[in-house]
């Protein structure tokens, strides 16, 4: 088995994994509803905590990804993920779907990140974008698979037998990870010096906050919407049956990854042309926001082309990774990328839980159904995130280029 292949298939399979616990809650929502009685804030912290205990280990997981084995350590994780998923499937009341859930943010905080790391350690800087897109688009086909065949496994199974099994894939990946990823080579752990960058270092570094708010923003709105308001979106606003409201969500998934695939592809070719993947990214982002301005238009029957161009433009920020981790050392590449994914997933867990309590403050009607006007105005809300993201950088770049100018006249 060629090394690519060993090092690509298990974080694939790891990355598929994450990201349907991630959007899963957007399709098992009526059910956890309906089962255990939740309100929407309720709801929403639930489906959030992913985000904070994701972040939470962002910070350690970043010195950690450069001193140990990605392989060893994303197997680890995966065990939490595990126990989660069990704790989850078990759970009869709020509490315990919170914990679960918190659970199975720590078990795949790292399938990503490790991913990144590996192909820092074993690829060509040059073939970055085009990897990362890929293994990002195999997430895009766990949102996937979290939309309408999950729908279908709910009809003829409930949503703990579902967990249940997630939790045993979870075990068999974390296997996979252990059994196939290479060692680390020799060169590698000689060749780099220790890391010297704390990630608040990174953070603070004007290459890192000059460009990592428009992606952050942009990720973070993203992922709040699609993981869990686009559903209920889809159901209360727009009216649409739980099984219609899966088949536009996978349509969104399937839009997300095409824009891995696509958006990655792009980059590469026009990196040889010597335009660096943030021009892209903004760009994309820009195209983002616009789309979510959109969705305010769109009524009655829901336009797919719509929702397949948000889940397209809702990869852009993604193209971020590759590019900020290229300028910094190889060996404090970790800490970068984990970086910019804890700016994404605390803003995550803030946007998902406050868009919640923003649609709670009208009520909600005897079915559970909250009105058209909460939804507008906390997609309203959500739309404006990326746009400060977009203005923040045009902030940064005009006052970089005026002091390049005042230098250049001194």
């Amino acid at each position: 088995m060629s090394t690519l292949l060993r090092l690509f298939l298990p974080f694939a399979l790891g990355y598929f994994l994450s990201y349907l616990f991630r959007v899963i809650s957007a399709v098992v929502a009526p059910a956890l509803t309906a089962d255990l009685q939740l309100d929407a804030a309720t709801l929403g912290l639930i489906s959030s905590s992913y985000f904070l205990t994701f972040a939470a280990c962002q910070i350690p997981l970043g010195t950690l990804l450069d001193r140990i084995e990605v392989r060893k350590l994303a197997a680890a994780l995966l065990l939490f993920a595990a126990a989660g998923s069990l704790v989850f499937a078990q759970a009869e009341s709020a509490l315990g779907l919170l914990i679960g859930r918190g659970l199975i943010g720590i078990g795949v905080s790292a399938c990503l990140m490790a991913a990144f790391k590996a192909y820092v350690i074993w690829l060509p800087p040059a073939r970055l974008p085009l990897v990362n897109g890929l293994q990002l688009a195999c997430g895009g086909l766990g949102a996937l698979a979290a939309t309408s065949p999950v729908e279908w496994l709910l009809g003829i199974t409930d949503w703990r037998s579902l967990f249940l099994g997630m939790a045993l894939l979870c075990l068999l990946v974390s296997l996979l990870l252990w059994l196939l990823v290479p060692k680390r080579p020799v060169a590698a752990q000689g060749d780099e010096a220790p890391a010297k960058l704390s990630v608040i270092q990174v953070m603070l570094d004007p290459r890192f906050y000059r460009v990592a708010p428009a992606c952050v923003l942009s990720q973070a709105s993203f992922i709040a919407l699609q993981s869990l308001w686009v559903g209920a979106w889809l159901r209360d606003l727009m009216l649409l049956p739980d099984a219609q409201a899966a088949d536009v969500l996978f349509i969104c998934a399937a839009g997300m990854v095409a824009g891995f695939l696509l958006m990655g592809l792009i980059a590469d070719r026009l990196q040889h042309l010597g335009l660096a993947p943030r021009h892209l990214s903004l760009g994309g982002i820009g195209a983002f926001v616009c789309l979510l301005l959109l969705l305010q238009l769109d009524e009655g029957a829901p336009n797919l082309l719509l929702w397949g161009l948000l889940g397209f433009f809702g990869t852009s920020g993604t193209l971020m990774f590759a590019g900020l981790a290229q300028q910094f050392p190889p060996s404090q590449s970790g800490r970068v990328s984990t970086s910019l994914n804890l700016g994404i997933f605390v803003g995550a867990f803030v946007m998902q839980w406050g868009l919640g309590g923003i649609i709670q403050l009208w009520p909600a009607s005897e079915t559970g159904q909250y009105p058209a006007m909460a939804y507008r105005v906390a997609f309203g809300i959500a739309s404006l995130i990326p746009a400060a993201g977009l203005l923040w950088y045009g902030f940064c770049a005009r006052k970089a280029q005026s002091d390049r100018s005042k230098a250049a006249s001194t």
